[in-house]
């Protein structure tokens, strides 16, 4: 037995907020549009979303993860840790020493609903999306 889902990721009090949502296929445009009925705690809607796809075989008790996508952003403004130095804003400090850190060299602001940022990694994507408000 396989079965795809969607995870929807919203900003959170510490981590983000996950609502899962079957799927019948691994796709954008659909999963887009399942977007715009989640809605969190305090109001918060998705920054993204990822796709994983789980199997059971005929003797396994429970379901295994068998394969997951990247990170599909819903929009956002991608900065370089060199843009966030030279726009030198002393709000970034924790930011800067999180990206040097853990040696990211992208990340991605998100302001659908809480301001929300995330490295950017090999094979996410930053899709174009308006949420309705």
């Amino acid at each position: 037995m396989k079965k795809h889902y969607v995870i929807f990721y919203s900003p959170g009090s510490f981590v983000a907020e996950e609502t899962r949502k079957e799927i019948d296929s691994w796709s954008v445009p659909k999963a887009k549009a399942m977007a715009h009925g989640i809605k969190e705690r305090h109001g918060a809607t998705p920054y993204g979303f990822r796709f994983v796809t789980r199997e059971r075989g005929g003797k396994d008790f429970d379901s295994k993860e068998v394969k997951r996508s990247g990170m599909y952003y819903f929009g956002g403004k991608i900065w370089t840790l060199a843009e966030l130095k030279a726009r030198n804003n002393s709000k970034d400090r924790t930011l800067i020493w999180n990206m040097e850190t853990n040696n990211w060299s992208r990340v991605i602001e998100n302001m659908n609903s809480w301001k929300w940022v995330q490295p950017l990694k090999k094979g996410d994507r930053v899709l174009s999306f308006k949420p309705r408000k």
